[in-house]
């Protein structure tokens, strides 16, 4: 069985929502059987290559909050983080285009690490300070996920290099109606949307492995980022 994760690295419910499917396919009796595909998905398809900015100042202008309250969204953020085991920094993190990422993600699925060029990237963007938006960080991760250095310089150099397979990955996105990441989809038949509870993912995968319609395919707007760039933030629309 295959499920095809869409995701963006820009995305903080990804990377929970990866940590949360994996504790649900280690609980999946057939989790041998099982191939994860990852695919690409960009929060902010418009956002100009060079243009970085600060997390912090993007969230207080999203949602029309200052710097403090979009702190305490963060934080917000970063406590389910932590629950999972995971590592979140908050309050000094980049954001910027995600374009080039996703080039070299797919490099990495043709040579076959892109888990783990995936999880470096990850763990990097959210919970170390160094900014996945920098050509030579990319390289070095690159290298550190098992990738040839003078190869992932090649791809970085050269804008056309994978960039129709991202947008492939988009646009099938589109096609099967997901309007924010990350997205599962289950052997090609069934979908969970957002970074849902581990039980939620193994009784996925055990109906999705049996043939049965799924019942509970998540539809809490609290666990995703959706395709205008905006994650939903528990309490984010309310003021205190």
């Amino acid at each position: 069985m295959r499920v095809e994760i869409w995701s963006d690295i820009a995305c903080p419910w990804c990377y929970i929502g990866k940590a949360r499917f994996e504790k649900g396919l280690e609980s999946f009796a057939h989790r041998d059987d099982v191939e994860v595909v990852h695919r690409s998905f960009e929060l902010d398809p418009g956002h100009a290559k060079d243009e970085v900015a600060s997390v912090v100042d993007m969230l207080a202008t999203k949602y029309g909050r200052s710097r403090e309250e979009a702190l305490a969204m963060e934080e917000q953020v970063a406590s389910q983080a932590r629950s999972e085991g995971l590592g979140y920094r908050v309050g000094d993190r980049d954001h910027g285009s995600t374009f080039d990422i996703h080039r070299l993600l797919h490099l990495a699925k043709a040579r076959g690490r892109q888990d783990a060029l995936l999880n470096v990237l990850y763990r990097t963007n959210f919970a170390e300070e160094r900014s996945v938006y920098d050509t030579e960080t990319l390289v070095d991760l690159a290298v550190e996920a098992g990738l040839d250095e003078a190869e992932t310089r090649v791809l970085l150099a050269d804008p056309d290099a994978f960039a129709d397979d991202v947008r492939a990955d988009e646009r099938e996105a589109a096609e099967l109606g997901a309007t924010g990441v990350p997205f599962f989809v289950l052997d090609r038949r069934y979908g969970v949307s957002g970074g849902q509870p581990a039980e939620v993912f193994t009784q996925a995968l055990e109906q999705a492995w049996q043939g049965r319609a799924i019942t509970a395919v998540g539809d809490d707007p609290a666990v995703t980022c959706d395709a205008d760039g905006a994650c939903e933030i528990p309490g984010a629309h309310s003021h205190s």
